[in-house]
């Protein structure tokens, strides 16, 4: 938006421009139009009028001239008719004839700006012409039309003008918003095209400009596509070890947020006599994570369940681990008694584990179990959300004491990437429909 204001900003300045000096110019271009055709109509009566004229002066008859006067002013745009003799000072004319014209006056409305009138009834045109008469002293014809149809037109006319420069405008600001769109996306295909292969990259010398900001996101899922196609490399043609396995994480979790949640914690501390000892439980899940753990330098979300725990944590329930070389924080989360029997004891090892097995053994359900078991999830899931740096961490969720945790966090950090995996076997629709 902000790049199509730059089209759209100078272009409407200079169309408003154009169009303030360009009202005052189509003024006086119909102006003189208008003038042009009132002094034609003139000189078309005083040729016609000519004739009768003649007869009623040579008759000597004023009120017999003033009647031809009035009908000749039935036409809706002349005003009044006078006729100036050689020696008169006021003209013999119509009763509306303007009475600010005079006989010895005439020859200010003779040039080519002086045939305007502004009358207290409105603007005025005023045309004089000489007539010829053979027997009477010749005089001047003098006709008055009516200019306010003019003014009107004009304020029609720069209507018009104002409407089709809006026009104008929105139509041309459209265009160039969807050129310029269609130019930018080109660019952007070009770009894509350059990373293909086809060209040289050069680096763009504006890199902190908010417009580039698409292509380089574009850029950076691009290349993390072209080096994802290099790591994968045959399982069969890999020797795992633990600096393979770390260089793995390195190359495919660069610069992600791991958070890791589990009930069972990787180091547990234990009151021994006077002293604290550190236990590394026998679990699964602890040893295959840990490896991921070390390398991505995350944070591990657990139970705090030893008797030493409390103790060695900071206020904000955190520890390095491991002891000897900290390369991740240990977040503990406590619980009562209750709560470990309902979640943990109860609806887990009583309900699930034993339906996910298949085992023949009736699964437990309790309703104190269930509200337990979410109580305990939600808990966790908001951990998760307090240990979350960024607002797109990748969440490894672990077990099925953790059902319900994927769509909390789900509901409270949209754009994470959240895995969860059962370290049990994954029931069939049929057997975990009696849950």
């Amino acid at each position: 938006m902000r790049l199509s204001l730059r089209f759209i900003v100078p272009l409407l300045v200079t169309l408003a421009a154009f169009a303030y000096a360009l009202v005052p110019l189509t003024d006086q271009l119909t102006s003189r139009w208008f003038v042009r055709d009132l002094d034609l109509r003139s000189n078309l009566i005083a040729n016609t009028a000519q004739e009768p004229l003649h007869d009623l002066l040579e008759t000597g008859s004023k009120a017999r001239t003033v009647q031809f006067f009035t009908r000749l002013t039935q036409d809706e745009r002349l005003y009044g008719v006078g006729y100036c003799a050689l020696n008169d000072s006021l003209p013999l004319a119509t009763r509306q004839f303007p009475g600010e014209i005079k006989c010895n006056d005439l020859t200010r409305f003779s040039g080519s700006t002086g045939g305007r009138l502004n009358a207290p009834s409105g603007p005025l045109h005023v045309s004089v012409i000489p007539v010829a008469i053979d027997s009477v002293a010749g005089g001047s014809l003098v006709l008055v039309h009516d200019m306010s149809y003019v003014d009107r037109r004009s304020k029609e006319t720069r209507k018009y003008l104002f409407y089709l420069f809006v026009g104008l405008g929105l139509t041309v600001s459209f265009i160039t918003v969807v050129i310029a769109q269609l130019s930018w996306r080109g660019w952007m295909q070009g770009v894509r095209a350059l990373m293909r292969g086809e060209g040289l990259l050069r680096p763009s010398e504006r890199e902190n400009a908010p417009e580039l900001h698409p292509v380089a996101r574009d850029l950076r899922s691009l290349l993390r596509d072209i080096e994802s196609a290099h790591a994968n490399r045959d399982e069969g043609q890999t020797t795992w070890t633990p600096e393979s396995l770390r260089a793995l994480l390195h190359t495919e979790l660069r610069g992600q947020e791991v958070i890791v949640v589990s009930n069972r914690e990787p180091y547990i501390h234990v009151h021994v006599g006077d002293s604290v000892d550190v236990k590394r439980p026998a679990s699964g899940v602890v040893t295959a994570l840990e490896p991921i753990m070390r390398a991505c330098s995350g944070t591990w979300i657990a139970h705090g369940s030893g008797s030493a725990d409390r103790d060695v944590v900071d206020s904000r329930d955190h520890i390095g681990v491991p002891p000897e070389s900290p390369a991740y924080q240990l977040r503990r989360v406590w619980l009562s008694e209750q709560e470990e029997a309902g979640y943990y004891y109860g609806f887990a090892n009583e309900g699930l584990w034993p339906l996910c097995h298949i085992a023949h053994v009736r699964p437990t359900f309790r309703r104190s179990d269930w509200d337990a078991y979410r109580q305990v999830n939600q808990r966790f899931a908001e951990a998760v959300v307090a240990e979350s740096k960024s607002s797109d961490p990748i969440v490894l969720v672990q077990d099925y004491h953790f059902a319900l945790l994927p769509r909390m966090i789900r509901d409270k950090l949209p754009n994470a990437t959240i895995i969860t995996f059962w370290h049990i076997p994954w029931p069939n629709p049929e057997s975990f429909a009696i849950c």
